[in-house]
Order: C-alpha cells, then sequence, then structure tokens
C-alpha cells in the first residue's frame, strides 16, 4: 500500500495557511481594546435611567443620552458634579465620576446611536 500523503495536499495546506493567519490577525484587531471595554462598562451604569447604549425608551421621563454632543454631555455633567444644575440623583452620581471618566462617557454616548 502507498504512502497516503500527497504532495498536492501538503501544497494545499502550505497554500491557505497565510489566510488564516491573516483571518485570526484581523480578528484580534477588531477585538474591543481593554479601555474601550472599561468605557462601555462605565457606560452600562447609566442604563437604568438612560436607557440601554442611551437610548432611552420613547415613553421614557428621563433623556436619552446616545448622539448628544460630547461638549454638552460634559458640560452638564460638571455642572451636576460641581452642583450648579441642579437634580435628584444626578449631583450625586456625579460626584462619583472623575472629570476622564466624564469624558470618556460623554465621548461614548456622543458617538452612540439614537
Amino acid at each position: 500500500m502507498k504512502n497516503p500523503s500527497h504532495p498536492w495536499i501538503v501544497a494545499a495546506v502550505l497554500a491557505t495557511a497565510p489566510a488564516l493567519v491573516t483571518i485570526g490577525a484581523r480578528a484580534a484587531d477588531d477585538a474591543p481594546t481593554a479601555a474601550a471595554l472599561r468605557t462601555r462598562s462605565l457606560a452600562a451604569t447609566c442604563a437604568a435611567c438612560h436607557g440601554s447604549d442611551g437610548r432611552a425608551p420613547e415613553a421614557a421621563t428621563l433623556p436619552g443620552l446616545a448622539g448628544v454632543p460630547k461638549d454638552l454631555l460634559i458640560e452638564q455633567m460638571k455642572a451636576f458634579k460641581s452642583g450648579t444644575r441642579p437634580g435628584t440623583v444626578m449631583p450625586q452620581i456625579a460626584k462619583g465620576y472623575s472629570d476622564a471618566q466624564i469624558e470618556q462617557l460623554a465621548a461614548w454616548f456622543s458617538k452612540a446611536a439614537k
């Protein structure tokens, strides 16, 4: 009985290897970074009141945050944080965020689709 491994099988495997490596690299490149995952987790803390990814349901009494300009979100959050903007729970919540976290949240929600 002859050896079942044929040179054309080896050639075919070697020919597809670069494509498999490229596919694996592309999948890794598409994976979110640790910083993006932290920002998404931070934004998820707003979901109970402002909706998932900042998209409030139609009948919601609180506004959605998705698509709101970054500078406006930063301004409002800093006003809550400093106490110059009144609110029920937002002044207390805003005090828990650093300025860097407020900027991360604003960037996240400003890019979110409505």
